[in-house]
Order: C-alpha cells, then structure tokens, then sequence
C-alpha cells in the first residue's frame, strides 16, 4: 500500500509540475521512450537509435518554449499558451529599457513596450541537463558511424546545440547573470569543436573571457583569452591583449602582464585599452623603465611612417606620465603628418580643457583671496589655450557626430569665458551653441 501511495504522489507531483505545459508531458515521455530503446542491445548499436535519442533530450529542452517565437505579440501568444496561466506579473528594467515580465510555471516572457516578445528565459526543465545529455548522445552516434553516412544530420545536430547555448548565453547576459553567461558561451564553444562539426567559434570563447572577466573569475577568463591568442585571435583592436594583462595582474602575475601588453602594443598601438594597461604598468612598478613604452611605439612608427595616430599615441602616453610639454608637441605632430587627421588637434584641447578644471576645483577649496585669484587667472587662461586647438579640429573633421562632440567643448568654453569678456565670448557662445543643437 505505501508503495502505491507513494507511486500516485509521484505521478501527481509530476503532473502539477508540468500540467501548464503539455509539450513537457509529450517530451518527458519521448525521452523516456528513445531511452529504453538504447537499453536494447540490437538497438543501441544502431546510429538512428542514439540520433533518434540526441533529437528527443532537444525538443525536451526546446518543450517550455514550444511555438513561441520572438516578435510575438501578447494576444498571440495568449492564444499560443491556451491552458498555461501568467503566475505574475512585473514591470522591470533590462538594459536601460522599461519592458514587462511575466511569469509562467516553467518560464518568464519579457515583452518591450509595444508588447511585443523579445526574450524568454526558461526556469525549469522537463529533462535536466537536456544538452549535455544530446551532446553525449551525439557523439555515441558519432562513434558509430563509422562510414560517416550520417555526419551531415551529426553536423546539425550539434550546430543546433550550440545555438541554443549562445541564445541562453545572450539572455542571462541581458537579464545580468554574467557567470551563467559565461557557462554557456563556454558550452557553446565547446560543442562546436566536437566531431565532427570541428567548429571554432573564436566569438563565443571572446564571450566566455569577458563574461568571467567580468565576474572576477580570473582563471577561467586567462584559460578562455589564452585560447583566443593561440587562434589568433585579438577581437576589436586587440582587446584579448588588454583583458590579459589585467588578468595577470589581478593573479599577480605581472610578468606576464607586461609581456602581453607589450605584444599587443606591437601589434595594435592605437588601443587605448592596451597602451591605459601598459602607462598603469610603468607607473605602478619603480623599477620599470617608462622608457620601454617610447622604445615600443617607435618600432610602431618605423613600421608606418606616416601613422599620423602614432604621435596622437605618443602625445596620451606623455600627459599620463605628466610631460605636457612633450604631450603637446606630439598631437601639434599629427597634423604635420596628416593635416586631415583631427585626433592631434582634439588630444591638445582636451589636454588644456582637463587642466582647467583641476584648476578650477583648486580655486573653489582656496580660501586665501589673493591665492584665489592667481588660480582663476589661470584657470581662464588654460581655458583660451583650449580654443585654438578645438577651432582647427572642428574645421578639420568631416565626421559629423565627431563635430559635434568638439562643437559642445567649444560651446562650454566659451560659456565659462564670458564672465572673463562678455563682448569677445557672448557671440562665440551662441555660434556653438547653435552648431551643438543643430
């Protein structure tokens, strides 16, 4: 009798648990079919029958969201979900944008402010670890076929399985779950390379470094960027190199950390990112030779002459180790290399646009009255040497959004010299200000 009993709480367990969604019943029931089917003998030396059991773990996984498909309104998917009821519902923000949320038995559907479906995040499956055991599925298949006349079916197979990690991957991105992220881009990776898909998707292995970067877990982001540089790897202007020197530093290992910083100097000195790691480097360590960084860039400069960016680099490196002067001379460089180039003339503005406002901020905390004054006098002064270099930018570039940017520096400059000269400011003031809004 307790045997009975306890045979009809399972039952009724399972049926609560999945009674909003009949596609959960249909795949638990599939699973447990193909898998009785691999405990034949006869059976289980048959590709078709691991095949047939790899398919069933995937549609078990795809069952909480069965027919649902983004771009959905609500009234569609009302009429989709039948039976399966809304628990509750919550307005959230993702990524800066207000959306509503709501929460099924077995999944939460996050819709945008037009109602529409942009995102499902499953909260419980029929079958755990439904890929995983597909994956194994898979490559028992694969095992078995030893002629490969089944490897275009294999191929897709485990291409879907990826995709459905990346997917998930991207959703607990979103919603801020950085670790499980990780987890997945890991696994997406990971089932791309298998056999015979033998796919290296260097994008996921990118996303799986970040992601653990991300949440401070060091070692698997230095295992996951490692791998990006052994295939060549380096994303967006060598961002692997900057990744992995802070990595290294963070491990204490700061030997590795300035060896790959300078590599990627090397071969991307125009990333802010690398070149900000390598001047932290130099700066932190007294017994680095700041020199090194020059010595780098003028391998870079040998390479490209007529780089007029290089100088724009070597102006960044001098104001971060405090030579204005040499600063100053490098960005008045660039224009000399290339008169088009409007980054020169923007580093120098910026350089005396900064100094200002330091001074200002000392000013406001000095209480002597003549002190005082000094520091607004030269305060106003940085402030007129901002002008020149920010006028020839603005008449430089041809990149609007780039002309804007140095159009609203104009604009805050000339506003802050007009208590200094109504009459010479003012008109310039109203000139930016129209050119900023427009």
């Amino acid at each position: 009798m307790k045997k009975i009993l306890l045979a009809i709480a399972l039952v009724c367990t399972m049926s609560f648990a999945y009674a909003q969604n009949p596609a959960n019943q249909q795949a638990v029931a599939a699973v447990k079919s193909a898998e009785a089917a691999t405990e034949n003998p006869k059976k289980a030396a048959k590709t078709a029958t691991w095949l047939k059991l790899a398919k069933c773990y995937v549609e078990a996984y795809d069952a909480p969201q069965s027919g649902i498909m983004m771009n959905m309104n609500k009234t569609d998917l009302q009429l989709l979900l039948g039976k399966q009821k809304v628990k509750k519902v919550e307005q959230v923000t993702l990524e800066g944008q207000p959306c509503t949320k709501e929460i099924y038995n077995d999944k939460e559907l996050y819709f945008n402010q037009n109602n529409v479906l942009f995102m499902v995040d499953v909260l419980k499956y029929p079958v755990p670890d439904a890929l995983v055991k597909a994956m194994e599925a898979y490559k028992k298949a694969y095992e078995l076929d030893v002629k490969h006349k089944k490897s275009k079916d294999l191929k897709n197979g485990i291409e879907g399985i990826s995709s459905r990690y990346i997917t998930e991957g991207m959703n607990k991105y979103t919603l801020g779950d950085f670790k499980t992220a990780s987890e997945k881009f890991a696994a997406a990776y990971e089932a791309a390379l298998t056999e015979p898909l033998c796919k290296v998707d260097t994008t996921m292995l990118y996303n799986a470094g970040f992601t653990a970067w991300m949440v401070k877990d060091f070692e698997h982001a230095k295992e996951y960027f490692e791998k990006c540089l052994g295939y060549g790897y380096y994303y967006e202007g060598g961002e692997v190199f900057a990744k992995l020197g802070d990595i290294y530093t963070q491990l204490g290992d700061k030997e590795s950390s300035r060896k790959v910083l300078e590599d990627g100097f090397v071969k991307f000195p125009q990333s802010q990112s690398i070149l900000i790691g390598l001047i932290n480097y130099y700066l932190a360590d007294e017994n680095a030779d700041a020199g090194r960084l020059f010595e780098l860039l003028d391998v870079a400069k040998k390479n490209e002459p007529n780089n007029a960016s290089l100088y724009y680099v070597e102006g960044n490196i001098n104001k971060e180790l405090g030579k204005i002067e040499a600063a100053v001379v490098a960005y008045r460089k660039c224009a000399q290399i290339d008169p088009k180039y409007a980054f020169g003339h923007i580093g120098e503005g910026l350089l005396f646009y900064n100094s200002a406002l330091e001074i200002l901020e000392k000013a406001q905390n000095e209480m002597d009255d003549a002190k005082y004054n000094q520091l607004v006098e030269d305060y106003f002064a940085e402030l007129i040497k901002a002008v020149e270099p920010f006028e020839k930018a603005y008449s430089t570039t041809s990149d609007e959004s780039l002309k804007n940017s140095v159009a609203e520096y104009l604009k805050n400059i000339y506003y802050r010299l007009i208590s200094k000269d109504e009459a010479t400011y003012k008109p310039l003031y109203d000139k930016y200000n129209e050119l900023f809004k427009g």
